[in-house]
């Protein structure tokens, strides 16, 4: 489907909104994290100027009820109780004994760990709120996109899931979430959240690797519950990619399958988790993908004025990061064009961004670029793999099966009322559908 066809009704233009991470609360870096991608992005944003475009707002710590509206109260409880105990580097799990998978090299315990995930989800959280207002069109929130945590379980860095109790809040005011996961690591945590509802869908386009790349799910036959009555059948797409794919391989690929699942699904909302570890020159990450090919998955999801929240994630090399989201925070308030190649000279840390170009070049990052190893027959038989994928996909389904928790302020009433004219709509076929099976049954 071509993004400039699809056209929302209801869609002003409204300002961006960026969450900033509340340095003044009591909360620790993550021991992997002390060098944030996230604080660089937002520096370089303010260097270009480009917060005099939008509304620009302190995150809040999400409340113990917020969190629970998807983790579980143990897990809570112990993340709020946890001491942190010194992690060897080379150990996997220092500490078998320790619950819901905390206290390894991946997830380890640190001081100000409950703060740091009441922040990261609370700033999520209220990009979601500023949506369902309509106050903004698209939100931003770098510091959140943690897209492994489980229910009651941390996964790959990933304490909370702010994404998904994003979602959620979507849910109370959208009828469908359309998640997007371009992360060099799977989704899983998201899916695995919305495994068995036809609200959400979620795509995710990761480097797939089942016994040697984390987490080692979502392959192409990955596609939600196998029982075809369980409403998120179907539902979880997933574009498994090898190493050293390219921007133009990517934005094929991304345009096409995207288009597809917009124009079956035809979503509310979007939520687009930028992990920026797909990036060449990632610490962790394997392919040729550049700021520009990353960021034109952004432009493009933008184009189908669907509001829109755009999360962090993943990022190893913070100054290549800051840099995606910096341009990403451009395309979002449409001066992507205007920006300046070079980065201001009074931009904080420029010393630390190696070259001076906003766009370095493969050669630049890489030297040589990885090998490629996605012909484009293999990704040509992933786009056909999803098209058929989708056929099972029950267009605009409705919401009548899928329950969530209420708003502490209720469903707004116009909410309440276009979900009403939906459910009445499928009954009315539904009625339809089986009067002619009830004539066709009486004349035979």
């Amino acid at each position: 489907m071509d993004a400039n066809s699809y056209r929302s009704t209801s869609l002003l233009a409204r300002p961006v909104n960026l969450k900033i991470a509340n340095t003044s609360a009591n909360a620790s870096a993550p021991p992997w994290n002390q060098a944030s991608p996230a604080p660089k992005a937002t520096t370089l944003i303010y260097s270009y100027g480009m917060s005099f475009a939008m509304d620009s707002y302190i995150a809040r710590a999400a409340t113990y009820e917020e969190l629970n509206s998807f983790h579980s109260d143990d897990y809570l409880d112990f993340l709020g109780t946890v001491l942190p105990e010194p992690v060897p580097r080379d150990v996997d799990n220092a500490n078998p004994d320790l619950k819901f998978n905390l206290g390894g090299s991946d997830c380890p315990l640190f001081e100000g760990l409950y703060d740091y995930c009441s922040l990261s989800a609370g700033g999520s959280l209220d990009a979601a709120r500023k949506i369902c207002s309509r106050q903004s069109d698209i939100a931003v929130s770098w510091g959140g996109g943690l897209h492994h945590a489980k229910k009651a379980e941390a996964s790959g860095f990933c304490y909370i899931n702010d994404i998904v109790i994003a979602i959620l809040q979507l849910l109370r005011c959208f009828p469908r979430v359309l998640y997007i996961d371009i992360d060099v690591h799977h989704g899983d945590g998201v899916e695995e959240a919305f495994y068995s509802t036809d609200r959400v869908m979620t795509v995710s386009f990761h480097k797939y690797d089942p016994l040697n790349f984390f987490p080692g799910t979502g392959g192409l036959d990955d596609n939600g519950p196998k029982n075809e009555h369980n409403p998120g059948a179907h539902h979880a797409i997933n574009v498994p990619l090898n190493d050293g794919v390219t921007d133009e391989q990517y934005k094929w690929l991304f345009e096409t399958v995207i288009g597809k699942c917009v124009e079956k699904f035809r979503p509310s909302a979007i939520a687009l988790q930028c992990g920026a570890d797909s990036l060449a020159g990632d610490r962790l990450g394997r392919f040729n993908l550049q700021v520009q090919g990353h960021g034109a998955c952004v432009e493009f999801c933008k184009k189908f004025n669907i509001p829109m929240i755009l999360f962090g994630g993943g990022g190893y090399t913070p100054r290549n990061v800051a840099r995606a989201w910096a341009f990403e925070t451009s395309i979002a308030i449409g001066c992507q064009d205007k920006i300046d190649p070079i980065i201001p000279v009074h931009a904080p840390w420029r010393e630390q961004f190696r070259y001076e170009e906003l766009f370095p070049t493969l050669e630049q990052i890489l030297g040589e670029p990885r090998v490629n190893r996605n012909p484009q027959k293999r990704l040509a038989e992933v786009v056909q793999h999803v098209t058929e994928q989708l056929r099972f996909v029950q267009a605009a389904p409705s919401v009548q099966y899928q329950a969530i928790p209420p708003d502490l302020g209720g469903l707004r009433e116009d909410v309440e009322e276009k979900l009403k004219e939906e459910r009445e709509a499928e009954n009315d076929s539904i009625r339809k559908a089986r009067e002619e099976a009830a004539g066709t049954a009486m004349e035979l």
